[in-house]
């Protein structure tokens, strides 16, 4: 009888037990369920503040709006914001097939003339009528040490000086007060087919530069 008293005793401490931490489990899943209700409450508010900020910018915006509205009907002109003048026009060449030894060459021969120039250069070169000096592994030529006629690298150049000298009259940049920066870049050199060799590619900056001290 004993016994059986000791694990009847045994058996209600075990329910107890149980019941015990049960109570604590949903004490503990109420207290999250409490603090992550506050982090949304929290959220909520800032959003509703982030709201308010946005509408009252946006009603300063229509405000100035109106008020711009009233200027322009009482002086019968319209408000223009007033543009930039750009003094600098700008061409990217990129993946160009040509040779990156050729394409450095013509930027040093045309760097720092005339566009005008620079394209008559260019365009006695692609007739064959003047060289254009490259160093290392070059034979001579009349009139120089050693270089070369890049006819294909010429047209491209050529081709890239005609789009800059249009950008250049369509922002009203005075070419008699500019002079060419010029720069060229290897590009990323594809395989051939079967990979026997890359293809030639370059990249090539022209910039028309105003002139600092213009004597």
């Amino acid at each position: 009888m004993e016994e059986n008293k000791k694990i009847q005793d045994l058996g209600k401490e075990k329910n107890q037990i149980e019941k015990d931490a049960a109570r604590e489990e949903k004490k503990t899943v109420k207290e999250e369920i409490k603090k992550v209700e506050g982090k949304k409450e929290t959220i909520e508010k800032a959003e509703e503040k982030i709201a308010e900020e946005i509408t009252k910018q946006e009603d300063k915006k229509e405000k100035l709006e109106d008020k711009i509205e009233k200027e322009e009907k009482k002086t019968g002109k319209k408000h223009i914001k007033p543009e930039k003048k750009k003094t600098e026009a700008v061409v990217n060449g990129r993946d160009i097939r040509i040779s990156t030894k050729s394409a450095v060459a013509i930027c040093k021969f045309i760097r720092g003339k005339d566009i005008e120039e620079a394209i008559l250069k260019l365009k006695e070169v692609s007739k064959m009528k003047k060289p254009i000096p490259i160093r290392g592994e070059v034979p001579h030529k009349k009139g120089i040490m050693s270089g070369e006629y890049p006819i294909k690298a010429t047209f491209e150049f050529i081709r890239l000086l005609e789009s800059l000298k249009a950008n250049a009259v369509l922002n009203d940049i005075e070419l008699e007060k500019c002079r060419l920066f010029c720069m060229a870049n290897i590009a990323s050199r594809p395989y051939r087919r079967f990979g026997q060799g890359r293809h030639k590619r370059s990249h090539v900056t022209l910039k028309l530069i105003p002139q600092k001290n213009d004597r």
